[in-house]
């Protein structure tokens, strides 16, 4: 559990800080942008970009940990350059194929005035792709500090092109328009945020050389077969738990006859989802290191323990990080400008969501240490049915409320089925009384917290900072002695 948490922590490391970082772009976003519709029109593309990665990545990544880790059966740097070379050619082709059908691509998505955005959006996401395996590659070797590294470096290169484009250069437009004349277009707006990431997405793959090169390249059919075998299930189970994810920005714009309301609720939505997304940052710090960790101890014979165990930690921290973002809304409200807080009201609604969905990811791994990828392809397309439906026949009503519960209900459904089939398919014999217990408690607190009217805010934050060291103090009392942690663990009996 400690080798877990270490290497949670520091692929948290790029991962919970770069996209704080971020994060901290939102208020900006929100107030220099040519209001929410733009707003929208980067959580829609944003959206598509998410799909898209799974799909260029058609489950490759995983089946790269299967595989490697076979080392009496495959040499592990034949599974790596079989895997680049698949990814490669499939980013290639995309790039190729939808530069040629970019205009009608645009057209049907409804940038027709702007199709250079789509065109971007294409080249950085067969960038992500190809890139995802030699980050894969690092996480295999336990290289958390090159990995973490190079996040860090391509997201403040992100953010300081995004500051220098859309605060500088505005400055420098009015006041000395002759220095950034030659390139520079005023109005351009919300396309230099996909100019920024272009950017980023290129030098990302320059760092990443070290990786690429120094190895002869070979190509092995038999073996890609059967990593395609194993992963195009994961496939349809990624595209559909992106879908899942994503629903709500891809297909919002096309539930209403408005575009221009549609981008403006859309922004709305989006900027406040943006607050719920510290759920979405520790479950994906905690992926990077819990499947290396998976893979390679289901070498041994009894794991189910640690399993069990690392479930019940992230279930811990999970609703940690949901007291406090709660706790603390009036505060992290100003990230977003006065015209979003209508948005507010889905934070909560999305961060449980995002809670169930790690908790399911965790349950996941039943079927990919069995083989049994098929369970999950199956439990995402029911997840993924029961999203659009709500999001189709709710939405037009209620606007984005429905996209927040609609992602609540999935996550929720995908996690009952995946534990009940788990359990019957691959026992883990998990702490289910310490999950009900830390729930319950969390909840009484979150109530005794929140229901209270107090008007001084700085009070209001003083009582529900109380009620937030309570649940830690009981959190240090049952499951997380001090004398376990690092540095204040030499200090303690």
């Amino acid at each position: 559990m400690k080798r877990l948490a270490k290497d949670t922590a520091v692929y948290g490391l790029s991962s919970i800080i770069g996209r704080m970082l971020n994060w901290l772009l939102v208020p900006m976003y929100s107030r220099v942008l040519a209001g929410t519709g733009e707003f929208g029109v980067m959580t829609n593309l944003y959206g598509w970009t998410a799909l898209l990665l799974v799909f260029l990545t058609y489950g490759m990544e995983t089946g790269f940990f299967r595989y490697i880790n076979k080392k009496d059966v495959h040499n592990p740097m034949q599974v790596y350059s079989t895997t680049l070379i698949s990814i490669g050619f499939t980013s290639l082709l995309f790039v190729v194929l939808g530069l040629m059908f970019l205009i009608p691509v645009s057209n049907g998505l409804g940038y027709n005035e702007h199709p250079e955005y789509v065109g971007m959006l294409i080249v950085i996401v067969a960038m992500d792709a190809f890139s995802a395996i030699p980050f894969a590659y690092l996480r295999y070797e336990n290289r958390p500090i090159k990995f973490a590294t190079v996040k860090l470096l391509i997201i403040f290169l992100n953010i300081g092109l995004n500051i220098f484009l859309l605060v500088l250069c505005p400055w420098l437009h009015t006041h000395y328009p002759q220095s950034i004349s030659w390139f520079y277009i005023p109005d351009y707006g919300v396309g230099y945020v996909f100019v920024a990431n272009l950017i980023g997405s290129a030098l990302c793959l320059l760092l990443l050389a070290k990786e690429l090169t120094g190895f002869k390249y070979t190509f092995d059919g038999a073996l890609l077969k059967q990593m395609l075998r194993y992963s195009l299930p994961i496939l349809i189970l990624g595209l559909a738990g992106v879908f899942n994810q994503t629903a709500d920005k891809i297909l919002f714009p096309f539930l209403f006859d408005d575009k221009v309301y549609a981008s403006e609720q859309l922004g709305i939505y989006g900027a406040c989802f943006k607050i719920a997304v510290i759920m979405v940052m520790f479950t994906q710090a905690f992926r990077f290191a819990y499947e290396p960790f998976i893979f390679a101890r289901n070498k041994n014979e009894d794991n189910t323990r640690s399993y069990a165990e690392a479930m019940k930690y992230f279930i811990i921290f999970s609703l940690v990080i949901f007291l406090g973002v709660m706790f603390y809304m009036d505060i992290l409200k100003y990230f977003v400008a006065p015209a979003y807080y209508p948005g507010l009201k889905v934070v909560p609604i999305v961060m449980l969501g995002e809670l169930f969905f790690g908790i399911y990811f965790n349950l996941s791994l039943w079927y990919k240490l069995s083989d049994k990828t098929q369970w999950g392809a199956y439990f995402s397309t029911i997840g993924c049915v029961a999203t659009v439906s709500i999001i189709v026949f709710f939405a037009p009503k209620y606007g984005f409320m429905a996209c927040a519960w609609a992602s609540f209900a999935c996550n929720l459904l995908m996690m009952v089925m995946s534990y009940v089939v788990g359990q019957k398919k691959f026992p883990i014999k998990y702490d289910m009384k310490s999950a009900f217990i830390y729930f319950v408690v969390a909840g009484i607190l979150y109530a005794f917290a929140i229901l209270p009217t107090i008007e001084s805010e700085v009070l209001r934050l003083l009582y529900r900072t109380v009620w937030l060291l309570i649940f830690l103090g009981f959190i240090v009392r049952r499951d997380l002695p001090l004398r376990e942690l690092p540095f204040i663990g030499r200090f303690t009996k």
